[in-house]
Protein backbone atom coordinates (compact mmCIF):
# COMPACT_ATOMS: atom_id res chain seq x y z
CA UNK A 1 0.00 0.00 0.00
CA UNK A 2 1.48 3.40 -0.94
CA UNK A 3 2.56 5.65 1.95
CA UNK A 4 0.17 8.42 0.88
CA UNK A 5 -2.81 6.07 1.06
CA UNK A 6 -1.72 4.82 4.49
CA UNK A 7 -1.53 8.39 5.75
CA UNK A 8 -4.99 9.20 4.39
CA UNK A 9 -6.49 6.11 6.03
CA UNK A 10 -4.80 6.97 9.32
CA UNK A 11 -6.04 10.56 9.12
CA UNK A 12 -9.57 9.37 8.32
CA UNK A 13 -9.57 6.95 11.28
CA UNK A 14 -8.33 9.71 13.58
CA UNK A 15 -10.88 12.22 12.25
CA UNK A 16 -13.75 9.77 12.78
CA UNK A 17 -12.69 8.66 16.27
CA UNK A 18 -11.43 11.97 17.69
CA UNK A 19 -14.94 13.27 18.51
CA UNK A 20 -15.67 10.02 20.36
CA UNK A 21 -12.56 10.57 22.48
CA UNK A 22 -13.05 14.30 22.94
CA UNK A 23 -16.76 14.27 23.81
CA UNK A 24 -16.39 12.54 27.23
CA UNK A 25 -13.48 14.85 28.08
CA UNK A 26 -15.51 17.95 27.27
CA UNK A 27 -18.51 16.64 29.20
CA UNK A 28 -16.32 15.90 32.22
CA UNK A 29 -14.81 19.39 32.10
CA UNK A 30 -18.32 20.86 32.44
CA UNK A 31 -19.15 18.79 35.50
CA UNK A 32 -19.15 20.23 38.98
CA UNK A 33 -18.39 18.20 42.09
CA UNK A 34 -20.22 19.07 45.32
CA UNK A 35 -19.01 17.49 48.54
CA UNK A 36 -21.12 17.63 51.70
CA UNK A 37 -19.79 17.84 55.26
CA UNK A 38 -19.67 14.02 55.53
CA UNK A 39 -17.43 13.74 52.46
CA UNK A 40 -20.18 12.39 50.15
CA UNK A 41 -19.61 13.67 46.63
CA UNK A 42 -22.28 14.48 44.07
CA UNK A 43 -21.26 15.15 40.48
CA UNK A 44 -23.57 17.55 38.68
CA UNK A 45 -23.54 17.67 34.90
CA UNK A 46 -23.99 20.74 32.75
CA UNK A 47 -27.58 19.61 32.10
CA UNK A 48 -28.25 19.21 35.86
CA UNK A 49 -27.07 22.76 36.49
CA UNK A 50 -28.77 24.34 33.49
CA UNK A 51 -32.09 22.73 34.47
CA UNK A 52 -32.19 24.92 37.60
CA UNK A 53 -33.99 28.30 37.47
CA UNK A 54 -31.85 30.89 35.67
CA UNK A 55 -30.96 34.38 36.86
CA UNK A 56 -29.44 37.31 35.00
CA UNK A 57 -27.31 39.85 36.82
CA UNK A 58 -26.14 43.16 35.41
CA UNK A 59 -22.88 44.10 37.03
CA UNK A 60 -19.84 46.25 36.62
CA UNK A 61 -16.93 43.83 36.72
CA UNK A 62 -13.56 45.61 36.88
CA UNK A 63 -15.15 48.82 35.65
CA UNK A 64 -16.71 47.11 32.63
CA UNK A 65 -20.42 46.39 32.65
CA UNK A 66 -21.43 42.82 31.93
CA UNK A 67 -24.52 40.63 32.08
CA UNK A 68 -23.95 37.26 33.73
CA UNK A 69 -26.46 34.43 33.49
CA UNK A 70 -26.49 31.32 35.60
CA UNK A 71 -28.16 29.79 38.63
CA UNK A 72 -28.22 30.59 42.32
CA UNK A 73 -25.27 28.98 44.08
CA UNK A 74 -27.65 27.91 46.85
CA UNK A 75 -29.79 26.02 44.28
CA UNK A 76 -26.75 24.10 43.08
CA UNK A 77 -25.91 23.08 46.64
CA UNK A 78 -29.51 22.08 47.33
CA UNK A 79 -29.51 19.97 44.14
CA UNK A 80 -26.59 18.07 45.71
CA UNK A 81 -28.50 17.57 48.99
CA UNK A 82 -27.22 20.48 51.10
CA UNK A 83 -29.99 21.73 53.41
CA UNK A 84 -30.66 25.38 54.27
CA UNK A 85 -33.37 27.06 56.34
CA UNK A 86 -34.35 26.25 59.92
CA UNK A 87 -31.80 23.43 60.22
CA UNK A 88 -28.99 25.98 59.84
CA UNK A 89 -28.48 26.89 63.51
CA UNK A 90 -26.13 26.13 66.38
CA UNK A 91 -22.92 24.45 65.22
CA UNK A 92 -24.20 24.42 61.62
CA UNK A 93 -23.83 28.22 61.56
CA UNK A 94 -20.07 27.69 61.59
CA UNK A 95 -20.14 25.67 58.35
CA UNK A 96 -18.63 27.14 55.23
CA UNK A 97 -18.36 26.52 51.52
CA UNK A 98 -14.89 26.03 50.11
CA UNK A 99 -14.95 26.94 46.41
CA UNK A 100 -12.10 25.41 44.41
CA UNK A 101 -11.01 26.37 40.92
CA UNK A 102 -9.24 24.26 38.29
CA UNK A 103 -6.07 26.33 38.75
CA UNK A 104 -5.97 25.69 42.53
CA UNK A 105 -7.47 29.03 43.61
CA UNK A 106 -9.72 28.66 46.66
CA UNK A 107 -12.09 30.91 48.59
CA UNK A 108 -14.43 30.51 51.55
CA UNK A 109 -18.07 31.56 51.78
CA UNK A 110 -19.88 31.17 55.11
CA UNK A 111 -23.02 29.07 54.52
CA UNK A 112 -25.31 31.57 56.30
CA UNK A 113 -24.29 34.10 53.60
CA UNK A 114 -26.03 31.88 51.03
CA UNK A 115 -29.21 31.43 53.08
CA UNK A 116 -32.00 33.97 52.38
CA UNK A 117 -33.09 33.60 56.03
CA UNK A 118 -29.81 35.36 56.96
CA UNK A 119 -28.84 37.44 53.95
CA UNK A 120 -30.22 39.06 50.78
CA UNK A 121 -26.88 38.95 48.95
CA UNK A 122 -26.90 37.22 45.55
CA UNK A 123 -24.42 34.45 44.74
CA UNK A 124 -24.55 33.30 41.14
CA UNK A 125 -22.91 30.30 39.54
CA UNK A 126 -22.57 31.83 36.08
CA UNK A 127 -22.01 30.02 32.80
CA UNK A 128 -22.96 32.82 30.37
CA UNK A 129 -21.48 36.30 30.06
CA UNK A 130 -22.98 38.86 27.70
CA UNK A 131 -25.04 36.19 25.96
CA UNK A 132 -22.14 33.80 25.29
CA UNK A 133 -20.82 30.78 27.22
CA UNK A 134 -17.88 31.65 29.45
CA UNK A 135 -14.56 31.20 27.69
CA UNK A 136 -11.78 28.85 28.86
CA UNK A 137 -10.22 31.57 31.00
CA UNK A 138 -13.40 32.06 33.04
CA UNK A 139 -15.49 28.93 32.64
CA UNK A 140 -17.18 26.69 32.41
CA UNK A 141 -18.49 28.09 35.72
CA UNK A 142 -17.76 31.26 37.64
CA UNK A 143 -18.96 32.61 40.97
CA UNK A 144 -20.42 36.13 40.66
CA UNK A 145 -21.23 38.16 43.78
CA UNK A 146 -22.45 41.55 42.52
CA UNK A 147 -22.54 43.42 45.87
CA UNK A 148 -18.94 42.75 46.84
CA UNK A 149 -16.53 45.66 46.62
CA UNK A 150 -13.64 43.42 45.55
CA UNK A 151 -13.91 40.53 43.13
CA UNK A 152 -11.60 38.25 45.14
CA UNK A 153 -14.36 35.66 45.63
CA UNK A 154 -15.51 35.79 41.99
CA UNK A 155 -13.85 32.44 41.36
CA UNK A 156 -13.22 31.49 37.72
CA UNK A 157 -13.06 27.90 36.45
CA UNK A 158 -15.04 26.55 39.44
CA UNK A 159 -14.54 22.79 39.67
CA UNK A 160 -15.47 21.78 43.23
CA UNK A 161 -17.75 23.02 46.00
CA UNK A 162 -17.02 21.55 49.46
CA UNK A 163 -19.01 22.02 52.63
CA UNK A 164 -16.72 22.10 55.65
CA UNK A 165 -17.30 22.48 59.39
CA UNK A 166 -15.04 24.61 61.51
CA UNK A 167 -13.18 22.60 64.16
Amino acid sequence: MPAGLKMRRLFLMFALHFPLILHPLLARSQQLTVQDETGKQTVLTKDDIQALPHLKINTSASGTSAVFEGVELKSVLEKAGIVFGDSRRGKRLASYLLVEAADGYRVVIALPELDPAFNDKQFLLAFIKDGKPLDKKEGPYRIVIPDEKRMARWVRQVSTLKIENTP
